[in-house]
């Protein structure tokens, strides 16, 4: 690679003046900390999960990145949406893939393109921070929030509130692993998934002098992974206005008891499996009385019982007369009627949650004739429509159909969830897209007759870490392997029990293994026996229970067998792949090596005390002293760190400083003293010696910080 400056350059940076100054200078620093690397300069490892955090995740497929774009809640507007796809044109392969938590992910991107696509999401209020690496990841929130016929409240500005405020925040930034939260605006449905994520907030209300009060029913240490962890119940009632400073208080309490060292360890539901949800509730409300004020944390509440959404027309009535069979299919699969009468949710459905940037973009054109910006995406991989007049229902449906987006199956069994697998994980052991697309071209052709039943939700991983929830499905798989003679066979788990009603009320269990070609033959098994065997209106899963696991696995038996490969060699190929299997993982980068805080502020110095050089060669004699003593005081901050102190607790750095390093003689005196000094003379009114000077002082503060730092047991190398 060529070598690249280490700063941006002054004409690139002009270019996003318009940009908010604190946006703009968090993407430099991203670019800078880029180029650094790419010049040697940087250790790997910070680089590593210091660019998970702005969401850039390495691929299968060397020398290109995916990049994953947060957005919180779902909530798109139009804009965002044209964005989006413009630049999954110009620097992605052209679709914009929605995960399982709502977010937007671009892959085969090149990551010299990614400064520029973070400033450019920018412009759009988008970002990519945290949304991936050892952070607070998408708070995610029910789709129909706001619009839902039997929600107890609108969640959306509770999330919304919650999203901002741990986003950056200080104290959730030294965890062992990622940590996710979601809100549901009820207990009965499956559009928040509530008790599998660390924070699981269910809207509930409590009277108290005669009004009804709005809050939460709060729980904690969920997660799914390898090992499944169905949340705990914290707190029956948590009022809205203590929501943020209880996530607070949890990462706190996370951050510093969480396991670092076994990341097999270190997700939030193993500490609260291990100390128990009593004693883990009782720490919690220690640190929770400990914690300064924060006006953040009721800010928003005066406006949260507002209706934050507007229609864009007036109300009217959907007439069926004279309609087609396929609009009326569309209609029974993917429009709801809104608690607000006369308007619907139409939910546009994306097999494999793919949409084309020319989908994408149309799309907005579309949306804006009909709605205001009340689009979201859905856990499901797809996009929902909210505030549609009835009345336009046929008309949104013709303009969706010319967009090839009018494909009915939302509300069905033909919308199967499936994480990315082999097609760009380094983790995935099988195709688990290549099984959904089969599965989606079955039920189109064939198995026409299941896609539209609403009680049966399939759900793929490629892998055991369940990024494709297959645990809370009724029917789920995950990917393995294995070996037959010389060959080797793309293998699925089948997954039975799990049950993603009840915010995922259930997990399932593996009931056999069976080889990816007779993945269809086995849905079409389970199905055909659900039917001959269910009592009444008895579900699928509870159907499963009742016939027992011994049973469900004398079903499958016929798929156990693996014929030779010289009598079907197709059974050693993977779905959509033409060539004999191999099993090729890699190292995963979910949430990249844990980096302790310190060293993210040490390193952080390091890059200021590098801007600080430059503003002195500019002649900027004031900034590069203030600049030098800022890079001086992340240092110290960081130092200050393994001593416990966090930055949320607004401590007098120069002070403590002093007190644990300066006392003791632990930091070298005479260096230590530079500090000191820098913070009493102030950057203003330096000359050229006397600027040069500071900054000399602050790499040897600087250097100094990272020995002690060293000696104390960690290293940046």
């Amino acid at each position: 690679m060529s070598e690249q400056s280490a700063a941006v350059p002054a004409k690139q940076a002009e270019r996003w003046q318009h940009l908010p100054r604190a946006v703009r200078e968090e993407i430099d620093i991203y670019e800078t900390e880029l180029r650094r690397v790419q010049q040697g300069q940087m250790p790997e490892k910070v680089f590593l999960e210091f660019r998970l955090r702005h969401g850039v995740y390495g691929q299968r497929q060397a020398g290109v990145q995916m990049q994953r774009i947060k957005i919180p809640l779902g909530m798109l507007t139009t804009p965002q949406m044209e964005q989006l796809a413009n630049l999954s044109e110009e620097y992605s392969d052209g679709i914009s893939h929605i995960t399982t938590r709502q977010d937007i992910q671009f892959h085969f991107m090149d990551i010299n393109d990614t400064p520029n696509l973070m400033r450019r999401l920018a412009e759009v209020d988008i970002t990519t921070r945290e949304a991936c690496g050892n952070a607070v990841r998408n708070v995610t929130a029910c789709p129909q929030s706001g619009v839902c016929s039997d929600e107890t409240f609108d969640v959306t500005p509770y999330a919304r509130a919650m999203a901002y405020f741990l986003l950056r925040h200080p104290d959730a930034q030294n965890f062992g692993r990622k940590f996710k939260i979601a809100f549901s605006g009820c207990r009965q449905h499956a559009c928040g998934l509530a008790i599998i994520h660390d924070i699981g907030a269910i809207a509930a209300v409590r009277e108290e002098g005669g009004k009804l009060h709005r809050g939460f029913q709060v729980y904690l240490g969920g997660g799914l992974g390898a090992i499944p962890h169905q949340a705990k119940l914290y707190s029956d009632f948590v009022p809205a206005e203590e929501m943020l400073p209880l996530a607070q208080s949890i990462a706190r309490v996370f951050a510093r008891l969480g396991e670092k060292k076994n990341r097999a360890k270190a997700r939030m539901k193993f500490l609260v499996a291990k100390l128990g949800m009593d004693e883990f509730r009782s720490l919690i409300r220690e640190e929770r009385q400990k914690l300064p004020p924060d006006p953040r944390w009721t800010a928003y509440l005066s406006e949260a019982g507002a209706d934050q959404e507007k229609p864009l027309k007036p109300a009217s009535s959907m007439k069926l007369e004279g309609v087609s069979d396929e609009f009326q299919k569309w209609v029974r699969m993917n429009v709801r009627p809104q608690a607000q009468e006369g308007y619907s949710m139409v939910t546009v459905f994306l097999p494999l949650g793919d949409i084309t940037a020319r989908q994408l973009h149309s799309l907005a054109g579309v949306c804006r004739k009909y709605v205001n910006d009340t689009i979201r995406t859905t856990v499901d991989q797809n996009l929902l429509i909210r505030w549609v007049p009835s009345g336009d229902l046929p008309a949104l449906h013709q303009d969706l159909a010319a967009l090839d987006l009018a494909q009915p199956g939302a509300e069905g069994m033909a919308n199967v969830t499936a994480c990315p697998g082999t097609d760009s994980c380094k983790l995935g052991i099988t195709s688990s897209r290549g099984l959904a697309a089969v599965l989606h071209r079955d039920f189109q052709n064939g198995m026409g007759d299941l896609a539209e039943r609403k009680d049966i939700r399939i759900k793929i991983s490629g892998c055991f870490n369940a990024c494709g929830q297959h645990h809370i499905a009724n029917i789920g798989f995950f990917g393995s392997s294995r070996r037959k003679g010389q060959h080797v066979v793309p293998i699925f788990q089948v997954v039975l029990g799990g049950k993603p009603e009840g915010n995922a009320a259930s997990l399932g269990l593996s009931v056999g293994k069976i080889a990816a070609k007779d993945a269809p033959a086995v849905v079409r098994k389970l199905t055909a026996l659900y039917e001959a065997e269910r009592n009444g209106a008895e579900g699928f899963t509870e159907c499963t229970e009742r016939l027992g696991k011994a049973r469900m696995k004398q079903e499958l038996a016929e798929f156990e067998r693996l014929p030779e490969y010289d009598e079907h060699p197709e059974y050693y190929r993977d779905n959509r792949q033409e060539w004999d299997y191999f099993v090729s993982t890699g190292v995963g980068e979910c949430a990249g090596e844990v980096v302790d805080q310190a060293e993210f502020l040490l390193e952080d110095a390091d890059r200021m005390e590098f801007e600080a050089s430059l503003h002195l060669e500019a002649g900027r004699l004031a900034e590069a002293a203030g600049t030098a003593l800022q890079a001086m005081k992340k240092a110290a901050d960081g130092l200050l760190f393994t001593r416990g102190l966090l930055l949320s607790d607004r401590y007098d750095t120069v002070e403590e400083f002093r007190k644990h390093f300066g006392e003791n003689g632990e930091f070298f005196p005479m260096i230590g003293e530079y500090f000191f000094r820098a913070v009493r003379e102030g950057p203003e009114n330096l000359s050229a010696e006397k600027a040069h000077q500071r900054v000399e002082e602050a790499t040897l503060f600087i250097e100094e910080a990272h020995g002690v730092y060293s000696h104390m047991g960690g290293a940046l190398a």
